[in-house]
């Protein structure tokens, strides 16, 4: 997670006994020192990572960090300045397991994992002080009691909330109301088995990546036009990259290229969008190693502005 305000990039550690966010710097080059770690308040669940893209976001036009405690089931916020992080707010999420975080204005949503059947997602405004406010009525369901959800996030506009399904080979659209509460889910199936994180481009195409349920050589990627009335329509149908466990994703800044991690072998697919409207289409990537560790990548972001 990066802030262009300071440079930094954010992290969380996930830890069971104590969740923490661990602060980097970044330099000119790209290259990234540690600086500092921030509890949370909060803890994880003890895995590696999280199975989701989103659980550390930017809010409030980059004054806060949002973070998910998938352990403790809340979520905590943070005041970016030049000095650092500082806790401001630690907030019920609303249900269990919280894994990911979306965020547009003020206007937050929260997809929770656990629970009593389906995965839920529940929204909050949040205010001046970063404080996380519940919305009344806000909360939803998935398409399915086996949905797993592994992503929430709004589309560019904000009037549209999209949570890929990877139990039931899903992708939900939810409408904004005025109020911030939500109509839906309107659930499309996935072109292709699994999908996972995704990201869109700023004319509102959405890229999502297709893990295939870790089948070796079967990830995939594939592009939608989105709203909450009509759900995902497909644009690009799955395109595969010939690597494995494909997880997530993210779009350059000039909207013409979406990078994906795949998570099995330790690579990093890239794809081309081209154009940026209702044809879009992802070209056959190429693939190179993310690391000379051979270390799984976990997640990714583009910095800067012709990225």
């Amino acid at each position: 997670m990066s802030t262009p305000r300071t440079g930094a990039v954010f992290a969380q550690t996930n830890d069971a006994a104590a969740n923490a966010v661990v602060a980097f710097a970044r330099a000119e080059d790209g290259t990234l020192s540690r600086t500092d770690s921030y509890p949370t308040g909060g803890l994880g669940n003890g895995v590696p990572h999280l199975p989701s893209q989103g659980s550390v976001v930017l809010a409030a036009g980059g004054t806060r960090l949002l973070v998910a405690n998938a352990g403790s089931n809340d979520v905590s916020v943070f005041a970016l300045s030049g000095d650092g992080l500082a806790l401001v707010d630690r907030t019920p999420s609303g249900g269990t397991t919280p894994r990911s975080i979306a965020a547009h204005g003020d206007l937050v949503y929260v997809l929770n994992a656990g629970g009593d059947g389906p995965g839920a997602i529940s929204g909050f405004r949040q205010q001046q002080n970063g404080q996380l406010e519940p919305i009344a009525g806000s909360e939803r369901r998935l398409s399915s009691e086996d949905a797993d959800g592994a992503q929430v996030a709004f589309d560019p506009s904000g009037r549209t909330l999209v949570i890929t399904e990877r139990g039931t080979d899903r992708i939900s659209t939810y409408t904004v109301r005025e109020d911030g509460s939500l109509d839906g889910p309107t659930a499309r199936p996935s072109s292709g088995a699994t999908p996972y994180g995704f990201d869109f481009t700023a004319d509102g195409v959405l890229v999502v990546t297709e893990a295939f349920g870790g089948q070796v050589g079967a990830a995939a990627a594939s592009s939608y036009r989105v709203n909450g009335t009509s759900g995902a329509e497909p644009v690009s149908a799955s395109v595969g990259n010939t690597r494995s466990e494909v997880c997530w994703a993210v779009v350059g800044k000039d909207g013409r290229h979406a990078y994906v991690t795949n998570f099995g072998d330790g690579t990093i697919s890239s794809y081309s969008i081209s154009p940026p409207n209702a044809s879009v289409t992802i070209t056959v990537p190429s693939a190179v190693k993310s690391n000379p560790y051979g270390v799984a990548p976990a997640d990714a972001i583009v910095l800067g502005p012709s990225a």
